[in-house]
């Protein structure tokens, strides 16, 4: 197995945060990872995006130029990463501000309103966490137990006590991930 993964987006939505995770919750299950950030040099409202290999072999480069999962949650990012989801691949996008929306056809396209979900649950911060759990809804490459871990991992010490608010935000993101139909 192996999921080469993008997750782009404006700093301060935790982008990069969810793909740390993601690569600690890799870690934890014994898989090769690769977890390579990019970001502008603004604090908040820049383009951030994080690239995420997780794989039962080793990784002989974080490069990637074609992606079997974009995780997409502002225009700017669907304009640069659509094209470059792998035939096949998954491309998952929150809807907030999107105005062009998917059109490729010859990929599955999944849509998670957490920006919605995240107000709803009186818990902004929360935002990455529903993603990250509509994401493995759809590509359950990692386990729930080991992402907690991961989160454990991440979050420093005194932020701990955040963890099972986070952890129903995963479950709510998989309740809420629902795959759309593509128009021409």
């Amino acid at each position: 197995m192996k999921e080469e993964i993008i997750i782009a987006g404006f700093g301060g939505q935790g982008v990069l945060s969810m793909g740390k995770i993601l690569a600690y919750s890799g870690v934890m299950q014994d898989m090769e990872v690769s977890w390579m950030p990019s970001y502008g040099p603004e604090m908040r409202g820049g383009t951030a995006n994080v690239t995420v290999i997780i794989s039962d072999d080793k990784i002989s480069s974080p490069i990637l130029h074609e992606y079997d999962t974009a995780i997409i949650l502002n225009q700017q990012s669907m304009d640069k990463f659509e094209a470059h989801v792998k035939p096949g691949g998954t491309l998952i996008y929150d809807g907030n501000g999107i105005t062009h929306h998917p059109t490729r056809k010859d990929i599955t396209v999944y849509r998670i309103d957490a920006t919605e979900e995240a107000a709803r649950m009186r818990s902004v911060k929360t935002f990455n966490m529903i993603v990250l759990g509509g994401y493995l809804k759809v590509k359950p490459v990692v386990k729930i137990e080991n992402v907690i871990k991961g989160l454990k991992k991440s979050l420093p010490e005194r932020h701990h006590h955040l963890i099972p608010m986070n952890e129903k935000a995963i479950n709510r993101g998989m309740e809420i991930i629902h795959e759309m139909e593509v128009e021409a």
